[in-house]
């Protein structure tokens, strides 16, 4: 067993869903991980986080979603644990890089994504340049709320996979 998770497993369970907390967002979440413990190895650990996301109700996906700092920000728009706001860094990394024009034009798109939808863009921007995100997020402008909320909680089931594992490699 991995030596994070094995340290994580002998938390208290309000403890336990404080520490994993970071890699969601979503308390509903965090709380049913650690319900779910012990989790003995990655693949469990991505296995039982997909199963509780899947099952968890939009209110629990919007506060995950509010964990995040716009594409091109620094800062969520709820307060974010130290470590989710370091991982947002890094995965937005490409992005922070972009031109004036492109950043300018994504401020711009995330407003028109907010005030359609009523929650920020998520993606999952690990290894996405600026100009591909914006491309993404035109594209997503135009789904319907249905589809786009499919895919955000996608977009967010990706991000977690990613930042479960950083989380266990500590």
């Amino acid at each position: 067993m991995n030596d994070a998770l094995a340290r994580w497993n002998k938390l208290p369970r309000e403890e336990a869903a404080r520490a994993i907390l970071p890699c969601c967002g979503s308390r509903a979440w965090a709380a049913s991980m650690a319900s779910k413990r012990p989790i003995l190895d990655e693949g469990s650990l991505i296995a039982t986080s997909d199963a509780i996301w899947q099952n968890l109700a939009k209110p629990d996906w919007v506060e995950a979603f509010r964990s995040h700092p716009r594409i091109g920000d620094s800062r969520a728009e709820k307060a974010s644990a130290p470590q989710s706001s370091a991982w947002s860094a890094q995965e937005q990394q490409k992005a922070a890089t972009a031109d004036d024009s492109v950043k300018m034009a994504l401020k711009q798109g995330n407003l028109e994504y907010e005030q359609k939808f009523g929650r920020i863009f998520i993606v999952c921007a690990t290894g996405k340049s600026a100009s591909e995100i914006l491309e993404i997020l035109r594209r997503r402008l135009h789904n319907d709320d249905a589809t786009e909320l499919r895919q955000a909680v996608e977009e967010q089931r990706q991000i977690m996979h990613l930042r479960l594992k950083k989380w266990i490699a500590e």
